[in-house]
């Protein structure tokens, strides 16, 4: 497996003509980097005019490795080939290292900048990206690169204070200033004029820091959608995020990277990533996954919008104990909730799941929106907040399972889209029904979570240990012996001429938990899967829009006379086995043959994992329209799409043999239809930037756009 990693961009106060002046100091070998024992340069060359130097040096390591380890491979020391490119005219330094021992073993590649600072020409940037592949290393593989990983983790640390420590040297020496290089002055002629800076290119979190401005007042950036220039820089990450690691900010920048290349929408904050990183403890392919489901459901019930569109029933209002109050000893916003006090039944019969997880959904958006605000006000990273539950009152009323089934459900969306949202849970004047609940809802919260969950029985939560050391006195509400006022409604019971009936209930879509405009399908290998439209008029308009979130497939429209018979349940009987239950029901008869039982009417379009296709396709005759995906590998031109036994197997026994999507798809009749192809076609939502791909049948008018 491929290692890699991508730094943030480092900010040097200091001119580009200084900081080459401290970076050649370190050659031939630093005292500063033991591992680096020594250099010697094999090449260099200079241009006619001075403006370009290119050397070659070949840099001598000692890897802190186990001395088996050492004496296995054969070898003391590692060898590096260095080439590094000057330009003094455009003031940039060009760095590409790879490995010379073990190339046929291990490739190594390095790739590191030095340039002007987009805003401020008399600052340095830097950043770095290197790649590890080991392919073979004497059955020690994951040893090796657990080693390397390590010792580059560690030098990286060690970049930017070796800079510093020069740049003091030089200015002990009275060295503070370099002239910029200008070119030779020939004779009849004279010294050209300064060129001006280019263009600013923006930085997420220099523009406010840039010059004269007080780096403390400087506010989170917005994300510009689909800039391959948005970079995040280590003042940035500190001052906002936190203190990382340098294999941590590779992962989120990299994180942050394919989002911006793939993601088509709303780019998420920087904070928010991370969250989902952190829970999947910086694994970058988990947390994609992770986080690419969040920002599908968001997508889906347009919970980006929720803050602004929704508006909180009154009965709600009036009943729900739960409000915003103030914040904890470190700056955490703090969430209170009476639920010992609050009609949970009557909530429910009242307003239906729906609204209840709405509410929840709304706590945490705007839980979302306080830690920006608190980060800004004081002045270091506030990702997460304190909830303080008062269990007062808790009966076996609060045990009513239709409200207990809710509470379940909407902890399940919680813990699937506001990760590493919560610092700590204080509960506080546990009854004894408490432990009954617990044991309902604990096996649905993450480890992680019940370990921030602090549980307080009658009033002990009065003493050290207790509220004092979380909230400050000044701030702990009155009705748990505290001086400040909790703006937070009574509750009480909900009249029950509020109730609705259980038919009202239960027929409400509760789109946000089940019911949605989108569903969701798996494709096997050597499953696909089919919908099944019967078209009576032609010029009816078939439309679709879907996101591949998991593998890759291939998408085909196919259009027959006869309607399709799908297969009986035990269609695998005859090789002695049973139905497996996975597979998807196969519309196509085995026995059917292309060109002749059923057509293809829709050329077969190959979707990546990431990407959303919209489309749409005029029908030219009435009968069975056939919709299809199937599996990436699964031959596109096969006569039958019944799944072969080895097939199923495989796709039950290998994970990577399983494609997921998530699709929406409608018939509009001839007669309703308006308008020209073009209003069918929109700008995608999904994972992606957009670009277009349009395919065409002779046999029909069809339009379908892909954002990669």
């Amino acid at each position: 497996m491929v290692q890699e990693y991508q730094s943030p961009v480092r900010v040097y106060k200091h001119p580009f003509e200084l900081i080459m002046a401290a970076y050649m100091r370190r050659f031939p070998k630093c005292p500063l980097i033991p591992v680096f024992v020594d250099s010697e340069v094999i090449s260099e060359n200079q241009s006619t005019d001075g403006s370009t130097l290119v050397t070659e040096r070949r840099c001598m390591i000692d890897l802190d490795a186990p001395r088996l380890l050492k004496r296995i491979a054969g070898v003391d020391y590692l060898y590096f080939i260095q080439k590094n490119t000057l330009n003094r005219r455009d003031r940039k330094l060009h760095i590409e290292v790879h490995n010379e021992t073990f190339s046929s073993r291990v490739i190594v590649r390095e790739c590191c900048n030095y340039t002007v600072h987009p805003e401020n020409e008399e600052w340095t940037c830097f950043e770095q990206t290197a790649s590890l592949d080991i392919k073979s290393f004497f059955g020690f593989e994951s040893t090796a690169e657990k080693i390397a990983m390590k010792q580059y983790a560690s030098s990286i640390k060690k970049g930017k204070e070796i800079i510093e420590y020069y740049l003091r040297e030089l200015e002990d020496e009275g060295v503070t200033y370099i002239p910029r290089w200008t070119p030779p002055v020939t004779s009849g002629t004279s010294r050209p004029k300064q060129m001006p800076p280019t263009a600013p290119r923006a930085i997420p979190g220099k523009a406010a820091r840039s010059g004269s401005a007080s780096k403390d007042s400087a506010s989170p950036p917005e994300m510009v959608v689909g800039s391959p220039d948005d970079k995040l820089d280590a003042d940035y990450i500190r001052r906002y995020l936190g203190d990382l690691t340098p294999l941590q900010e590779s992962c989120l920048i990299r994180l942050r990277q394919w989002l911006q290349e793939n993601h088509k929408g709303k780019i998420p904050k920087d904070q928010h990533v991370l969250r989902f990183l952190r829970a999947r403890d910086f694994n970058l392919d988990k947390a994609r996954e992770f986080l690419c489901q969040s920002l599908t459901w968001r997508k889906q019930h347009q919970v980006d919008i929720l803050l602004d569109t929704w508006e909180r029933p009154q009965l709600l209002k009036d009943y729900h104990t739960g409000g915003w109050h103030h914040h904890d000893r470190d700056g955490r916003p703090l969430y209170v909730l009476r639920i010992g006090q609050m009609d949970t039944k009557g909530l429910v019969r009242a307003l239906g799941e729906e609204v209840l997880l709405r509410q929840v959904l709304l706590i945490n958006e705007e839980g979302l929106q306080r830690c920006q605000e608190n980060t800004k006000v004081f002045g270091r990273p506030i990702s997460c907040w304190t909830c303080v539950v008062d269990l007062e009152g808790l009966n076996m009323r609060h045990l009513w399972r239709p409200g207990v089934k809710a509470l379940l459900r909407i902890i399940e969306v919680v813990e699937a889209n506001y990760p590493e949202t919560l610092d700590r849970l204080l509960i506080l004047r546990a009854p004894r029904v408490f432990p009954v609940l617990w044991t309902l809802v604990s096996p649905l919260i993450d480890e992680n979570t019940r370990k921030k969950f602090l549980v307080y029985a009658g009033n002990n939560y009065q003493g050290p240990g207790g509220l004092v050391d979380y909230i400050d006195k000044e701030l702990i509400p009155d009705f748990l012996g505290g001086g400040c006022m909790c703006d937070i409604p009574d509750g009480g019971m909900v009249p029950k001429s509020l109730y609705r009936t259980a038919e009202e209930l239960e027929s409400e879509e509760n789109h946000l938990l089940t019911d949605s405009i989108y569903k969701s399908a798996s494709i096997f290998k050597g499953a696909p899967y089919e919908i099944l439209m019967e078209i009576t008029e032609a010029s009816s308009v078939i439309t679709w829009d879907f996101d591949v979130s998991k593998g890759d497939v291939i998408f085909s429209i196919y259009h027959s006379k006869r309607a399709p018979q799908p297969p009986k349940k035990d269609t695998l009987g005859a090789h002695g086995i049973t139905s497996l239950g996975l597979v998807n029901t196969q519309l196509i008869d085995r026995n059917w043959l292309l060109g002749k039982d059923y057509s293809m009417v829709e050329k077969a379009l190959t979707c990546r994992e990431g990407e959303s296709v919209q489309g749409s396709h005029i029908t030219r005759w009435p009968g069975f329209y056939i919709l299809q995906w199937r599996f990436h590998s699964y031959p596109a031109c096969s006569t039958s799409s019944l799944p072969r036994v080895d097939d199923v197997l495989a796709s039950l026994q290998v994970s990577s043999h399983k494609c997921k999507i998530m699709y929406y798809t409608e018939v509009l009749a001839s007669h309703d239809f308006r308008g020209s192809m073009t209003s069918l076609e929109s700008s995608h939502s999904g994972f992606s930037q957009l670009s277009a791909a349009t395919t065409s049948s002779g046999q029909s008018h069809t339009s379908s756009t892909v954002s990669r």
